[in-house]
């Protein structure tokens, strides 16, 4: 029985060919098996571009007009398909055929079913090679555009939370040891930091996506006196592609896109571990809003970061995308081969997930409830002010590595005594230092270690303000 059905199997993916013709059919003398149809086609991922294939095909068509390589009659009818092409497309009643193999074909041939041989003459002067390239750069200078302001919108969220924690103190961490006592307001900036460096590294990316590669044709341009320069300027390219191999061959800007959507990713995720730190019970710094946690099935009173985790999970997800693409190119030699079919769903994916994490985590950052109680109580412990005491000593005049040590003995002894620096008498501190003076409880509070950081970058409360301003001003 198993026997049976495995050869029938075999026989249905293995025996089939299509009657129907193919752009190339005339050069071949049996049709493709539809095993080979389904092992190469990309349809029914790259359909997904069908709005830009028709946004590219129309420029090329305005520009063949243009030339006189095809008539405005031709141009009026084209037009007129493609309307009703999108409105199938957008409709859900367009009909995507396995057969035709991927976007751009499935769409030439409907428009060829609606107006004739004008549909026929739009491939004049184009290849699909220059034709996906273009269609992949535009797709993703839209996706761009959209993460830089789903970028803006966690910037901006986050610098709404900072502010409302300005002055709320924390301790800061350094090998996940108490270090210094920060401001949870600054901690959160060091994130607008990030988030701010990745919409440069978008808006530089997009420079070089933003080249047109239409009229390299398949690899060495085309008889046709084409213009692609007015192509260029329709869709709104910033230049054209110089060399007509590397145009239709190049991969690039998808790689570049990638490493820079992995590096989003890779601040997400580390953000998502403090969050997830924070709002672990023993340590409870943080609470965040129901919408974006989950339970448990057998312990009731779970509430699980879900958010954050995953995010951590789709990093690795976009860092395989990112290795995904490097090792598709580092083989290919000169020109277009069909290995390349297979970026677009790890460039798709990426960008979908980063636009996913990034719209769900400018909400969570308006979600995020702070504790400054448990932060304070926290900051307290680890001798937080320890830095700021050796610090006092050398403006006494104590060389820095004498104060180090002095400040290490006195730690010591108040780890042995189970207490803090702040808790020590007057007395009890001057037997680590003769320098030290009644005006020391001012250096070992909290408050006086984060307002004595009082210059740019410095987690003092003022210049924690000052930053926010600084940052909402780039944002605008």
């Amino acid at each position: 029985m198993k026997t049976a059905a495995l050869t029938a199997f075999l026989f249905i993916m293995t025996s089939q060919f299509s009657k129907k013709s193919e752009a190339w059919s005339a050069r071949f003398s049996e049709p493709v098996s539809d095993l080979v149809k389904r092992y190469t086609a990309s349809v029914f991922f790259d359909k997904r571009m069908a709005v830009f294939d028709i946004q590219g095909s129309l420029a090329h068509a305005e520009m063949l007009t243009a030339q006189n390589i095809i008539t405005a009659q031709d141009y009026a009818d084209i037009q007129r398909g493609m309307v009703q092409i999108q409105e199938e497309i957008e409709s859900g009643q367009f009909e995507w055929l396995l057969d035709l193999e991927d976007v751009h074909l499935n769409i030439e041939k409907r428009l060829t079913e609606l107006v004739g041989d004008a549909g026929k003459r739009l491939h004049t002067g184009r290849s699909r090679n220059d034709q996906v390239a273009t269609d992949i750069r535009l797709y993703l200078r839209a996706a761009i555009d959209n993460i830089v302001v789903l970028l803006t919108a966690l910037r901006s969220a986050l610098l709404d939370l900072a502010e409302k924690n300005a002055d709320t103190i924390l301790p800061g961490f350094t090998h996940m040891q108490v270090a210094q006592p920060i401001t949870f307001g600054h901690h959160i900036l060091a994130y607008v930091e990030m988030f701010s460096r990745d919409t440069e590294r978008m808006q530089d990316c997009r420079k070089r996506v933003n080249r047109l590669p239409l009229g390299a044709a398949a690899l060495a341009g085309t008889t046709f006196p084409i213009d692609r320069e007015r192509v260029a300027k329709t869709l709104d390219f910033d230049e054209v592609c110089s060399n007509s191999l590397d145009a239709v061959s190049d991969r690039d800007f998808a790689i570049e896109f990638c490493a820079a959507a992995a590096l989003v990713m890779t601040h997400i995720s580390r953000m998502s571990e403090e969050l997830v730190i924070w709002m672990s019970p023993r340590v409870g710094f943080i609470d965040i809003a129901d919408r974006f946690c989950t339970g448990s099935s057998i312990m009731p009173q779970k509430k699980n970061p879900d958010v954050p985790e995953l995010a951590r999970g789709k990093t690795g997800r976009v860092n395989g995308h990112l290795i995904a693409l490097l090792t598709l190119m580092k083989g290919q030699p000169l020109a277009y081969n069909k290995d390349n079919q297979e970026d677009k769903e790890p460039l798709f994916d990426t960008a979908d997930t980063v636009i996913d994490t990034l719209r769900i985590f400018a909400d969570m950052a308006g979600g995020i409830s702070v504790k400054p109680e448990a932060m304070r109580a926290a900051a307290l412990q680890g001798y937080a002010t320890a830095t700021d005491l050796a610090d006092y000593l050398v403006k006494k005049g104590l060389p820095f590595r004498d104060a180090h040590e002095a400040v290490a003995l006195a730690v010591r002894h108040c780890v042995e005594q189970g207490c803090d620096l702040s808790d020590m008498s007057l007395e009890q501190l001057q037997a680590f230092s003769t320098l030290v003076g009644a005006d020391v409880f001012e250096v070992l509070t909290l408050e006086g270690s984060v307002a004595a950081r009082n210059h740019i970058g410095g987690t003092a409360p003022q210049q924690v303000r000052l930053a926010i301003t600084r940052a909402r001003a780039k944002l605008n």
